[in-house]
């Protein structure tokens, strides 16, 4: 693949002037180029609290604990920060002095802003009380290290709102309603989000850790809308809905034993790429799993669960796909993500019943970690309930990664037959 220049378009739209990294120009098709993506990394600051007293600062960083750290702005030096941290039970705060556009607290070490700073300090105490370990994170809204607008515009990720028509609804995400959109003549899924800054922050983190990744098996991002109010997020169209929704509206009668094997090998496929690139799902469910015209599997909602306000009494939490250590200790790994597959394997094979159906939602979780698991669908292959017996073991480590369990999904899809 060749990276070109577009130096200037022509009197016929399919057809502009390009140059090569030589130096050579020509005219090309534009059909044959598309436009060059970068990734957008937003490096939320989680720890910035912004204008907050010293008071109030040291109220956060309680119980204090060695490396427990958080950043403010300077009350007594406008313009200037203060990095807050606790050491043998007393909390230190160091000014952060802003000079000549660069960020130093002795004068010796120049950083090009504070999440550089931060990391610095996290890799070696140099000249402070302690090594920052562990930061109070701020509630709400967050700040990035960079113009989050900005960073995805000049990344090549920004949508001109005139060329995308809104049509229906579809759905209803955690963030806002989803719609039908065309875009240049082609169909798409819109994220509209609801008018919150929490709502803003959660799609622009989801559409950040979209612009990093791109698997067969993941839902493709194609850009984003920034309006005055308002951000949309524009994604491939899945024109057979989710998963969960497919599995029960066909049933046995259409839904054949290569659809099911088909289905499970797509999705471990995308969840393998994702563990690959260490990312954790959080939220792994067939209804977190989106089916094309052409019958292909792909999980969505993969950068937006870890903003997701997961609440065990909110009615919200997955209780029933989720890893005990994960509910117990809020231990999510792709190992949390392994127990998550194994239920939605299930839900493959039993076309889309609720796990646990004969155990009330409060006593599922009582109920595994005495040793209870559900039994095999009707039908399913001895192989497949095994990898689901697999993925439930209590200890996460002895559970398969997704690389493993795809290679015996795929030996077995070689095996079956429509």
């Amino acid at each position: 693949m060749e990276r070109l220049t577009i130096v200037r378009p022509t009197n016929d739209p399919n057809w502009v002037k390009a140059r090569n990294r030589d130096g050579m120009e020509g005219m090309i098709p534009t059909s044959y180029v598309t436009e060059f993506k970068k990734e957008v990394k937003l490096n939320t600051m989680a720890w910035f609290h912004g204008k907050i007293s010293r008071d109030e600062a040291e109220g956060l960083l309680n119980p204090p604990e060695d490396g427990l750290f958080l950043v403010r702005e300077s009350t007594n030096f406008p313009g200037d920060y203060t990095l807050c941290v606790c050491y043998e039970g007393k909390v230190e705060h160091y000014r952060v002095i802003y000079k000549d556009n660069k960020l130093t607290i002795d004068e010796e070490e120049y950083f090009e802003h504070l999440t550089k700073l931060v990391e610095h300090y996290e890799q070696d105490a140099d000249g402070l009380c302690t090594q920052l370990k562990r930061s109070v994170p701020k509630q709400g809204r967050r700040d990035y290290a960079v113009d989050a607008v900005k960073a995805f515009k000049a990344a090549g990720w920004s949508i001109n709102r005139q060329e995308l028509k809104l049509l229906d609804s579809i759905g209803k995400g955690e963030f806002g309603d989803v719609l039908l959109g065309d875009w240049l003549g082609q169909k798409v899924a819109v994220k509209r989000l609801k008018d919150s800054s929490r709502a803003a922050q959660g799609l622009l983190e989801e559409a950040s850790l979209m612009t990093s990744l791109k698997h067969n098996n993941l839902v493709n991002l194609l850009g984003l809308v920034f309006e005055d109010s308002c951000i949309l997020l524009v994604t491939e169209f899945m024109s057979k809905g989710s998963l969960v929704d497919y599995l029960r509206s066909r049933g046995r009668l259409h839904v054949t034993k290569q659809d099911q094997i088909n289905f499970a090998c797509d999705t471990c496929s995308g969840m393998a790429y994702l563990e690959s690139q260490k990312v954790v799902h959080r939220d792994l469910a067939a209804r977190n799993v989106l089916i094309s015209e052409e019958g292909v599997a792909k999980v969505c909602d993969f950068g937006l669960a870890h903003e997701m306000n997961f609440k065990l009494d909110g009615g919200k939490f997955p209780i029933k796909w989720t890893a005990p250590e994960a509910l117990r200790h809020s231990k999510f790994s792709n190992k949390s993500d392994m127990w998550s597959f194994g239920i939605l394997l299930w839900e493959i094979y039993s076309f889309g019943r609720v796990p646990y159906p004969r155990i009330p939602l409060a006593d599922v979780m009582k109920h595994v970690e005495k040793g209870y698991r559900m039994e095999a669908p009707d039908c399913c292959p001895p192989e497949v309930y095994q990898l689901m017996k697999e993925s439930w073991n209590l200890d996460p480590q002895l559970r398969p990664t997704f690389h493993e369990a795809y290679k015996h999904l795929v030996q077995l899809q070689h095996s079956t037959l429509a």
